[in-house]
């Protein structure tokens, strides 16, 4: 590489090189000076906000770094929201490292170390850069799932998501293997051109079926889920927040970008694989979080039966499909986030956390907002109109109509009537029962966060054109 292109990779990967030097200076200040985390948290959110800022700013398509770096439409709308997501997550632990043992200045530079890993997994454009990014972000999220060391939950948790994601990794490096062997590329084009010209082999779609689950664990799919409620459950709040958010994020973009770039001519074969994966996690989804009492274990579950919604979208393999997909990532994010802000400030007066569907009794009695903005977000999760839930549960579902998967949208939406009946018992407990206790006052930054949550999930009918409007530029980088 010349001098030339070398500058030209750094330009369209500034957002990239922000957040990698921003780490370093993070663990520099942090070594010298002293375990403040609070000064950490915000340099955190400094360094992704300006990353964010230039990637809203620089608008260049291009490959970078001989191909194995793209940049485009659909790559900026899922970094943005990648970063919001990091943002928010991080913002909200501020108020709440020392009361859950996270109050540790390698936290949020973990966190930033994991937001760049996850940015790499959405650029990629070769399956050697796509796993060089994914274990970046796999390894930080490792240790911040076991940060709390005094707690056993928070080790157990650590340990369970190390173990099974080691698996997963060796899983998808099976599978990059024997589609180099059966094709002789790692580059997504290269791939493309050699699928278009020789046709697929049995050893390739071995391949594809290794890479697809080494993914499918990245987005807690069925049926590669397992991790999931346990490590929900176990790691501390803040933490399990930002595992529900982001990440989600960007491993649903790079599941796209794989199937739809270099998977393409055998459009057939994943197809098929999306659909199994996708009925199996919206069933899952609906059905075992019925028994949960625990509301991460809820939450967890629900999360499951969210990323088989978001799959109806790509096993369309339409424009409108993808449009769906990343319509439906944006509005999951937001709601996730402020239900996990109402999460976090269900602790007593004496700083006990509770964790209980049934904690939530009488609520409505003792705090009236907080509440009214964990029934919106029931309901929108539920997929009740006119909330954003429900929009983009519909953009999902009429992609799959128009590709005559009629079988796979009814599911759906016999999966979210299901799903319906968890939601609304935490709507039942909160306003029909009697209080057990009063919750203490929240920190400004959950109420800020779940206020605007709710806001945006109740406003959603009237913003939703420009958002639809960038989605549809985003889904037309592949078409």
């Amino acid at each position: 590489m010349t001098a030339e292109t070398i500058l030209a990779s750094l330009h369209l990967s500034l957002p990239e090189v922000i957040l990698a030097v921003g780490a370093l200076f993070m663990l520099m200040v942090g070594v010298f000076t002293g375990e403040k985390p609070g000064v950490a948290t915000w340099l955190a959110i400094v360094i992704l906000a300006i990353s964010g800022a230039v990637l809203i700013w620089q608008t260049g398509d291009g490959t970078a770094y001989n191909g194995v770096f793209v940049s485009d439409a659909f790559g900026r709308f899922m970094k943005v929201l990648t970063l919001g997501g990091s943002i928010v997550a991080i913002f909200m632990s501020a108020g709440q490292a020392r009361l859950t043992g996270i109050d540790k200045f390698e936290y949020p530079v973990l966190l930033v170390l994991a937001t760049l890993g996850m940015l790499l997994m959405i650029s990629a454009s070769d399956l050697i850069a796509v796993y060089l990014g994914l274990e970046l972000q796999s390894l930080a999220l490792y240790v911040v799932a076991a940060i709390n060391r005094d707690n056993l939950r928070s080790t157990e948790a650590g340990l369970k998501y190390f173990v099974l994601g080691a698996l997963s990794s060796g899983m998808l490096l099976y599978g990059m293997s024997l589609v180099y062997g059966f094709t002789g590329h790692t580059g997504f084009t290269e791939i493309a051109a050699a699928l278009s010209s020789e046709g697929r082999s049995l050893g390739l779609v071995f391949g594809l079926v290794f890479v697809l689950a080494g993914v499918a664990f990245k987005i807690s799919a069925v049926p590669f889920h397992m991790w999931t409620p346990d490590v929900y459950e176990g790691a501390p709040t803040p933490v399990t927040a930002f595992f529900a958010a982001a990440p989600k994020v960007a491993a649903m973009a790079m599941l796209i970008r794989i199937v739809v770039t270099p998977f393409q001519p055998i459009f057939a074969d994943w197809q098929q694989i999306v659909v199994f994966i996708s009925i199996a996690s919206m069933l899952l989804g609906s059905f075992a979080a019925i028994g949960q009492r625990n509301i991460k274990r809820l939450m967890a579950y629900s999360s499951i039966g969210h990323m088989g919604y978001a799959l109806v979208g790509l096993a369309s393999g339409s424009m409108a499909g993808i449009r769906g997909v990343l319509i439906y990532m944006l509005v999951y994010v937001v709601m996730t986030l402020g239900t996990f802000a109402c999460i976090m400030a269900m602790r007593m007066k004496d700083g006990e956390a509770r964790e209980n569907v049934d904690d939530l009794s009488g609520l409505s009695q003792t705090n009236p907002f907080m509440a009214t903005v964990i029934t919106v977000m029931m309901f929108s999760l539920a997929g009740i109109p006119p909330l954003a839930g429900f929009f983009a549960k519909y953009f999902v579902f009429m992609a799959a109509i128009e590709a005559h998967l009629y079988a796979l949208a009814i599911i759906g939406v016999l999966g979210s009537v299901v799903g319906a009946y968890y939601y609304l018992r935490v709507v039942k407990v909160m306003w029909f029962d009697e209080p057990k206790g009063e919750f203490a006052r929240p920190s400004g930054s959950l109420k800020l966060v779940y206020g605007l949550s709710g806001l945006f999930v109740l406003a959603y009918v009237l913003i939703g054109g420009p958002i639809g409007t960038a989605a549809e530029v985003a889904a037309r980088t592949f078409f």
